[in-house]
């Protein structure tokens, strides 16, 4: 933004000098001096004027409110990444939970409490092969099928939960929230180029494969595993808070299986005709800010009714 467009926005937002306007933002005098002599507003005081800009229009200048226009995707973004970290943080500590129930708690050597081998590589690459499923790849079945991205959407769900856990057992909670925090950090597709999106997912296989055949080392497999797999979310239409909403959902949805009879095959999967998944995906789509107890509480409200 140049100097002179922020005389007239501060005006038309009812300041009447620019430096009424700096002290209502808290910059001192000499940084609008450093601004006239540049000539030049800095991209974060747009993005204020932008906010302020909702209470009140700016005048008719074309300049100007393509500007605004250009900051509100970033400003948008930047607000809902600075609760990523926390978000990252609670995901990472569930999925820690849910590893440490279901299979003890020294999962990370790579054995289960019933002597089981662990291969969380061999997890993804079966959960890639179940995404690419979800879409029409087949040259000779139903070949004009549209993708269901809804399935899509949950696959990769279920890759990140398997991904979190080989980061965990790699490193530790604190460093895998630095390790994928500015991953998170991206606007996802709108319109979804399927051809595409299954490259994309292929390369999460590979990525698999290489780290298992020791033709990649393991803790660069992982960082090239965090930036693919937002690759892949990018290009699928699926942003981090929807990504993080389905996990919290899909992560309650299994202890509370667990919890009702699953081991046992006493659970009921059909809840009134819908599947349990559908069920929980609609509560998801009417809470804005999702919480494990919350959801919990309204599946079992939701499965006494039956």
């Amino acid at each position: 933004m140049l100097y002179k467009d922020l005389k007239i926005v501060t005006k038309s937002l009812g300041f009447l000098t620019i430096e009424d306007f700096a002290k209502y933002i808290g910059v001192t005098p000499k940084e609008i001096l450093q601004w006239e002599q540049k000539e030049e507003v800095p991209y974060t005081i747009s993005l204020i004027i932008h906010l302020l800009k909702g209470e009140k229009p700016l005048p008719n200048n074309s300049t100007l409110d393509n500007l605004v226009e250009e900051c509100l995707p970033l400003a948008t973004l930047l607000e809902e990444a600075s609760s990523f970290p926390h978000k990252l943080e609670e995901m990472f500590l569930l999925q820690k939970e849910l590893n440490d129930s279901t299979n003890g708690k020294n999962w990370e050597l790579g054995i289960n409490k019933f002597e089981k081998e662990i291969n969380w590589l061999r997890c993804i690459h079966m959960e890639v092969a179940e995404l690419i499923d979800s879409a029409p790849w087949k040259h000779w079945k139903n070949i004009n099928a549209e993708p269901d991205m809804n399935n899509v959407h949950v696959e990769l769900v279920d890759i990140w939960h398997f991904l979190m856990s080989y980061i965990l057992q790699e490193t530790n909670v604190p460093k895998a929230v630095s390790l994928v925090n500015t991953h998170c950090i991206y606007e996802a597709n709108e319109e979804v180029d399927v051809k595409a999106m299954i490259k994309e997912a292929e390369k999460l296989s590979y990525i698999a494969l290489a780290i298992q055949t020791n033709n990649m080392p393991s803790f660069s497999g992982i960082e090239r595993f965090i930036d693919q797999f937002f690759r892949c979310c990018k290009i699928s239409g699926l942003s981090f808070t929807w990504l993080q909403k389905l996990y919290i959902g899909k992560n309650c949805l299994n202890k509370f299986r667990q919890d009702n009879g699953y081991k046992e095959g006493t659970y009921i999967k059909e809840w009134d005709g819908k599947e349990d998944n559908v069920i929980m995906i609609n509560i998801l789509k009417q809470t804005e800010n999702v919480s494990f107890k919350d959801l919990y509480q309204k599946l079992d409200d939701a499965y006494k009714s039956l």
